[in-house]
């Protein structure tokens, strides 16, 4: 049920409800053996994680931390900065502004006590170049519902630098629904009780080397009945801009209720004031379309100047939620690529809630891995929804597996599509930026199946190299073909091929 759908019913709780049916069901019990096990921690020795692409605006505010791995302290450096930018060789933070538009290739270098690690890091600087990888980040949503507050956006910032997610390539902190209180008499939007100083937030966020995202509707209220932007959209874009945002969640909500008509430019509407409002203020603000896929808005977001857009209603921590929405999104991957993004919503792994109440999620460990497999595969942002303040190890291990990530972040963008399909088995198969293919293989079933990856559905053919990228290793070379068993409702990920000349 979305959450728009909700409002006409319930202004106050209606964002609530969508998750209401599932919350009183259950909680399965996990099979406590051949429960899948995957790679975990990181090698002492220094690594460079994330994003190999950045986008940015010339003029405006940069900031990005260089995601790196390995034993502390580690020392950073770049070579070929463009100008405007400097790096702080202890954070590893990049601050200050690009002077010139252009596509600079900066050499960063990290090192610690067991050696140094390399990386091209591209920044493309100009007009409409965020988002040139699916953001990476959290969202308060799945967790704290209505309930989010200052306090527990400080934790979720804290807790993605102490747990080492920001050290992986996770960015953006955003706060969902709930923080709006009213207007003062000039018009201005006001935070409530809950967030007394916003640009003081922002900054806190900031100075941790992260971004700081916000939530509003075009219409006069949003789904949890707080104040929205309705007749508002200059002088909010500029309080963003003035607070420090950095990214705008736009979700539809109450407009239905204020607009007539129907059709693709009603839905146009609101989004592409929006980002004209966006574009007018001196700050970079990823911008991401939350309606639902309404109007096959996959085939229109980009025009309007969306970043990323919702493909689908909310999602929920259930099987049969996750399924009919990851195994939808193959079939409108040629819309995806770098600066928009199909958006499938945020993760539900980890500790979820919707509200102050938390459980740890329903799905069991296989489905997990076949979420976050999907999400990846299909070039998805990867907005986790947990209370990060509380990870387990699995959880962690899911989040941070830099063989994952990178297929996720491959700067080509190019979301996977089904390559063979066979009961309830299906092959999936993505190309990279070093001349590999990304190849998951699914098992939607209640019982194990053996699934076979064919050079011949890949494009491939002769001899190739596999490694399985949850267990992080090398399983050696294969000709024709390659099988493996997929436990139920889950997923085996791969990377076949050899790497190109000069890639990393």
């Amino acid at each position: 049920m979305n959450r728009h759908k909700n409002f006409a019913n319930a202004m106050v709780i209606g964002a609530l409800l969508s998750c209401a049916m599932f919350l009183a069901q259950p909680i399965p019990a996990a099979a406590a053996q051949n429960e899948p096990v995957i790679a975990h921690g990181d090698s002492p020795a220094p690594a460079i994680n994330g994003a190999r692409t950045v986008g940015a605006t010339p003029g405006r505010p940069f900031l990005f931390l260089v995601p790196a791995t390995g034993d502390q302290p580690l020392t950073f450096s770049a070579q070929n900065l463009p100008e405007g930018l400097t790096l702080d060789p202890r954070t590893g933070i990049i601050t200050g502004s690009v002077a010139k538009e252009g596509t600079y290739q900066v050499d960063i270098t990290v090192s610690n006590k067991l050696g140094q690690a390399s990386r091209k890091i591209t920044i493309i600087a100009g007009k409409g170049k965020l988002a040139q990888t699916p953001p990476m980040g959290w969202n308060s949503w799945n967790v704290w519902g209505l309930s989010v507050d200052a306090e527990k956006v400080k934790a979720a910032a804290d807790a993605m630098v102490k747990s080492g997610l920001a050290a992986h390539g996770f960015q953006f902190i955003n706060i969902d629904d709930g923080w709006e209180k009213g207007r003062e008499a000039n018009g201005e939007i006001v935070p409530n009780e809950k967030f007394p100083d916003m640009k003081a937030l922002s900054d806190y966020v900031h100075s941790r080397g992260l971004k700081l995202g916000i939530y509003s509707s075009p219409g006069p209220k949003t789904c949890g009945g707080y104040e929205g932007t309705w007749k508002h959209e200059k002088q909010d874009a500029e309080s963003y801009a003035k607070w420090g945002i950095d990214y705008l969640k736009y979700d539809w909500c109450s407009y239905s209720l204020v607009v007539r008509g129907r059709g693709i430019e009603i839905l146009q509407r609101p989004y592409r004031e929006m980002r004209k409002r966006l574009e007018a203020v001196d700050r970079d603000i990823v911008y991401s379309l939350c309606q639902y896929g309404m109007g096959k808005v996959w085939k229109w977001g980009e025009s309007v100047g969306g970043n990323l857009w919702r493909t689908t209603g909310d999602i929920n921590d259930s099987w049969s939620r996750l399924k009919s929405i990851g195994f939808k999104q193959p079939k409108i991957a040629e819309y995806s690529g770098p600066g928009h993004w199909n958006d499938p919503d945020m993760l539900v792994v980890g500790k979820v809630g919707w509200g102050p109440r938390l459980h740890p999620t329903r799905l069991t460990k296989a489905e997990q891995i076949t979420h976050i497999t999907i999400w990846a595969m299909e070039a998805a942002p990867l907005l986790i929804g947990c209370d990060m303040s509380n990870l387990d190890q699995f959880t962690l291990d899911l989040l941070t597996n830099d063989d994952v990530l990178a297929v996720d972040q491959d700067p080509l963008g190019k979301a996977a599509t089904v390559k063979a399909k066979k009961g309830t088995t299906e092959v999936w198969a993505r190309p990279l930026f070093d001349g590999t293919l990304a190849v998951a293989l699914f098992n939607r079933g209640k019982n194990p199946a053996q699934v076979t990856a064919n050079w011949s559905e890949l494009g491939l053919q002769g001899q190739q190299p596999v490694r399985d990228l949850w267990q992080r290793k090398e399983l050696g070379s294969f000709n024709n073909s390659f099988a493996a068993e997929v436990p139920p409702h889950g997923a085996v990920m791969l990377k076949i091929g050899k790497p190109g000349p000069g890639a990393e």
